[in-house]
């Protein structure tokens, strides 16, 4: 059984601290994320996490996308650094939850697909109403929610030893970067400034239309399907790592300029996954929340 963490019943604040952004997709890339899983919420879902949220969000699940980066390197949250990511072994372009999903010491399920089962199984006492106080649901929900963007990272399913990228310094175009920071933000912010005169709204009316009515239309039930949690979350994960072999380090050197050749091909990928990310939420806190009360088997505490 996956252990449970417990999380303090402190109401959740919003960070002002920054941080660096070398781990999960960019603020740009969370909030798309949530805002189209928001978008695709059933009444039920829709409604509790309203309710979850506190009251500056106005609603806006995708004001708090960002938190768990915020407050990862506060003292009382630095155990949830390593939740953002999975380690795999060297060019072993393969995924295991056995032999990944740990932190440095060791400790088992400690990865961004443990913590995303984790999460779901403390909302799943959501309907059990305010005397349940185990778990701090507001921080439940927004861990989960940030968690299901890293996971379709795929730099975040990356190599031990360059740590997902981080340490595999490149130019983008005229800057310095490194290769996880190219796919974390460097890939949407170009594309935002090129295509969308770094309009936010509009990318995500064109990501939107992809999937409900243009390229991505036939892939959308497949990208839902799940019915026991950790086998889809190993799912996720496993496609991250084929990208990141196939699409991130694929060619890269260190010192090396990525410029039009790599945008233009890695651009639609990028895309893709923070889709792919928002649907699959969506489909999560529809499960949990919704009327049929089914949730997950492989959610559920034994």
């Amino acid at each position: 059984m996956v252990v449970l963490w417990r999380l303090s019943s402190l109401l959740v604040a919003l960070a002002v601290v920054l941080v660096p952004r070398t781990h999960g997709w960019s603020k740009e890339g969370h909030v798309l994320t949530c805002r189209i899983a928001q978008g695709l919420l059933e009444p039920e879902a829709a409604s509790a996490v309203e309710n979850l949220l506190p009251d500056y969000a106005n609603g806006d699940l995708s004001s708090l996308c960002v938190w768990p980066d915020q407050i990862r390197h506060w003292y009382r949250y630095r155990w949830t650094s390593p939740l953002h990511f999975i380690d795999t072994p060297d060019d072993a372009c393969s995924y295991e939850y056995s032999r990944d999903c740990h932190d440095t010491h060791g400790v088992k399920d400690m990865c961004v697909a443990g913590a995303i089962q984790n999460f779901t199984s403390q909302l799943e006492h959501y309907r059990e109403g305010t005397s349940d106080r185990r778990y701090n649901m507001t921080e439940a929900l927004l861990f989960l929610s940030h968690f299901m963007g890293d996971i379709h990272q795929p730099m975040h399913v990356g190599f031990t030893t360059d740590e997902g990228g981080n340490t595999i310094a490149v130019r983008w175009f005229r800057h310095k970067s490194n290769l996880h920071h190219v796919w974390d933000r460097e890939i949407i912010l170009t594309a935002l400034a090129d295509n969308y005169e770094k309009n936010l709204d509009s990318l995500q009316e064109d990501l939107v239309g992809n999937f409900t009515e243009g390229i991505w239309f036939d892939d959308v039930a497949s990208w839902k399907e799940c019915d026991d949690l950790l086998p889809c979350l190993n799912k996720y994960a496993t496609e991250s790592i084929n990208i990141a072999c196939k699409w991130g380090y694929k060619g890269v050197k260190s010192g090396q300029t990525l410029a039009d050749e790599y945008f233009n091909s890695r651009m639609p990928i990028v895309m893709k996954r923070i889709a792919q990310g928002g649907v699959r939420l969506a489909m999560i806190l529809n499960s949990v929340f919704g009327d049929s009360q089914q949730g997950f088997a492989a959610a559920k505490i034994e």
